[in-house]
């Protein structure tokens, strides 16, 4: 029953925001729905701790501890960003980025993106999760293009064109899913059912699984921002609104991999062999690398944390790769640090630009004269993600590398060489942000940034203790993906 709420709650929001979006108080409906959403998860995921996998539906949908894990997650970045959206969605309104037409638009397809997440999160059927990943992705090209500018059209039609090929390839992967299964499970949709491909998965034709998992891995990599396949998602961070970054980056990312995943069970169970942990390693370094690169060379502040994604999703999907209890918990734990900590940075760049009129991080000076808990915020926000200790960040890349040291020796030097270069380059140009020399008087207006701390603390929180129930938590998901 928690599943048809947590369902239904953002599909009613979504639709209801459509009809009356346009009411001043918007926003506030807007956080509401999201509230009563995180509120289902958090129920939902008490009942699994406490009773173990479930199915609902005759099967259609599946909880167990890896996607609670998940959902809760997202739920809970989608109420925050709720929050912060509030003020921010106003201040573009007076600024005349935005009319109430556009911004029951924007209200209404963020329920929509996530309830479209949600779905994909807790369907059993593959092709239901793909159907989901499409919805996702028509819901962010409405949001990616709300200014309606030729440079956001544009990265939204970049984004629409190349994620459409890459969950074309997906789906393409998912149909000889399908083939495989067929001979074993017979013809219908529930030989499309996840669990039920987990417990014929030895069975399954390795020749046609090992095909079908390089069309979804770069399929759904390309929603992952793997590279090559990343270049549509610097273009819509820059271009979007910045709530819209702050999902995109801590949410639509994770739900793309977790679709990754959920193959890559199924293919190795069916194999035998690494070749699925080896691609992902592959696509992974390549993106941490290329990402740590290009780093240097952007101007724009939201374009720069755009590639820190890429490098984290890469680093998460390297370790997915390696397989193993140490390296699927150090994963799954950073896909949480990376997740909170980035949609934080996202809240305070978002005000520190509309402070300053421009994304330009030469036209970005003193935010720590003009308002200290946005410069405070974002500094703080900096040194997590970059890694520095106690921040959690910190552990789960620790845990990668010295995981990796061990087990695959010769990717330690890129890694390495890859988080040194992302390091000074992020904190070389955020540092002047913060505390350089600037002109420009305090800000007329306080800024939710109640959002910013939350999230930061629970990063520290998690690098100075994690809980033993929600360590315990990690472990299940990290058994359930074997390797």
């Amino acid at each position: 029953m928690e599943i048809f709420w947590l369902l239904g709650i953002p599909l009613t929001g979504g639709v209801f925001l459509a009809l009356w979006g346009c009411r001043r108080n918007a926003p506030e409906i807007n956080a509401l729905f999201s509230l009563l959403t995180l509120a289902v998860a958090a129920w939902l995921t008490v009942r699994i701790v406490a009773e173990g996998p479930m199915m609902v539906g005759n099967g259609w949908f599946f909880i167990d501890s890896f996607n609670v894990f998940l959902v809760t997650l997202t739920a809970f970045v989608a109420f925050t960003t709720a929050l912060f959206s509030r003020p921010y969605m106003r201040i573009e309104e007076e600024h005349g980025r935005l009319n109430a037409t556009r911004l029951r638009l924007y209200h209404s397809s963020y329920q929509i993106f996530i309830g479209a997440m949600l779905l994909a999160l807790t369907t059993n059927n593959m092709g239901i999760l793909w159907v989901a990943m499409e919805a996702a992705t028509l819901a962010t090209v409405l949001l990616v293009s709300l200014y309606r500018t030729p440079a956001s059209l544009e990265a939204a039609w970049k984004y629409f064109i190349l994620c459409g090929v890459g969950i074309a390839l997906a789906l393409f992967g998912t149909i000889l899913l399908y083939f495989a299964a067929e001979k074993i499970l017979g013809s219908g949709g529930t030989a499309l059912l996840w669990t039920h491909l987990n417990g014929v998965k030895t069975e399954l034709e390795p020749t046609v699984l090992s095909l079908a998992f390089v069309f979804l891995l770069v399929g759904y990599g390309t929603k992952v921002g793997l590279a090559p396949l990343h270049s549509w998602l610097p273009d819509a961070h820059a271009e979007g609104p910045t709530p819209v970054s702050a999902v995109l980056s801590g949410l639509l990312l994770n739900v793309a991999l977790y679709a990754v995943m959920r193959s890559k069970v199924l293919v190795d169970g069916a194999l035998g062999t690494e070749m699925a942990g080896n691609l992902m390693m592959g696509f992974g370094l390549l993106s941490v690398v290329l990402a740590a690169f290009l780093i240097k060379r952007q101007t724009d502040v939201k374009r720069m944390f755009a590639y820190s994604s890429i490098e984290h999703m890469g680093l998460i999907t390297f370790a997915f790769g390696m397989g193993g209890a140490v390296a699927n918990f150090a994963a799954l734990l950073h896909m949480t640090m990376h997740s909170l900590t980035k949609s934080a940075i996202f809240f305070a760049v978002g005000h520190a630009t509309q402070k300053a009129g421009s994304q330009l991080m030469s036209d970005i000076r003193g935010l720590i004269k003009t308002n200290p808990t946005i410069g405070w915020g974002m500094m703080l926000g900096t040194v997590a993600i970059l890694g520095v200790p106690p921040f959690g960040v910190f552990a789960s890349e620790f845990l990668i590398i010295t995981t990796a040291m061990h087990e695959h020796p010769w990717a330690t030097p890129f890694l390495l060489l890859a988080l040194g270069v992302a390091f000074a380059s992020i904190f070389g140009k955020v540092q002047p942000m913060v505390f350089g020399e600037t002109e420009l008087p305090r800000l007329p207006y306080q800024p939710a940034l109640t959002p910013v701390f939350v999230h930061l603390a629970l990063v520290l929180m998690l690098g100075l203790f994690i809980p033993p129930y929600l360590a315990d938590w990690y472990r299940q998901a990290a058994a359930l993906l074997g390797g």
